[in-house]
């Protein structure tokens, strides 16, 4: 009996970091924020494999699933962004409006959950980019230009320009390929492993604030791997 609440308490686990992540998020700690959103990514890998692993599946667990998602990695990211935004308005003199763009990413995250609950496409990869990658970006891609103050007057464009671009990637039909292993062959799983490889490399280089840029290069690689296949047929 116990069992079958193990990936609820899991999932529980990524809400409850997804909420810390809000409240940091709202306090300009993006440094936290990102870290809890970080966290609500392993949790939320666990508990699904908990539930293959104690087979404790149930409807109750896969609701709860996409209501702690929306919030961890839908809301929370969107909290980061608004107040960074906010806070740049402020020290630009930008208009303080822009920053209410920001609020794309929870609705657009809704949807994608949405859709990906009714969609039984979505089985061995994906459609449009998942949403802890969207929020694993946002959440060490801002915390590092807070840190280290790389943005320039335009750069609130620039992060409106890319809250539209990746709204758009949570929902379209652009394949993406998922890092699950069927097996640990080469030819089966050579896009997981290069861009495995190049994760360490870039997460190496330039610390957490490399898994930002790891999530770009999962962009481009599903793209041209869509390219390559489109031109073989």
């Amino acid at each position: 009996m116990i069992r079958k609440h193990i990936p609820n308490t899991i999932t529980s686990l990524n809400l409850a970091s997804g909420c810390g992540s809000i409240i940091f998020a709202l306090e300009g700690n993006y440094q936290v924020a990102a870290y809890l959103i970080l966290l609500a990514a392993i949790f939320d890998f666990f508990d699904g494999f908990a539930a293959r692993l104690l087979k404790a599946y149930s409807n109750i667990g896969k609701e709860l699933d996409s209501l702690a998602d929306v919030v961890s990695f839908g809301v929370a990211p969107g909290m980061i962004i608004f107040k960074f935004m906010k806070d740049l308005c402020e020290t630009s003199g930008y208009p303080e409006w822009i920053s209410w763009f920001a609020m794309l990413i929870p609705v657009f995250s809704a949807l994608r959950l949405a859709k990906f609950n009714l969609d039984e496409r979505q089985t061995s990869s994906f459609l449009g980019l998942p949403t802890p990658a969207n929020a694993l970006f946002w959440s060490f891609g801002l915390a590092y230009a807070a840190g280290n103050l790389v943005y320039t007057t335009i750069f609130p464009f620039i992060i409106l320009l890319a809250v539209f671009v990746f709204s758009w990637l949570l929902i379209c039909e652009v394949p993406m390929f998922s890092l699950k292993f069927k097996n640990f062959g080469w030819k089966a799983n050579n896009k997981q492993y290069i861009f495995l490889l190049c994760c360490l490399i870039l997460i190496a280089v330039f610390g957490f604030a490399g898994i930002s840029a790891c999530i770009l290069l999962y962009v481009f690689m599903s793209i041209f791997s869509l390219g390559l296949v489109k031109k073989e047929k």
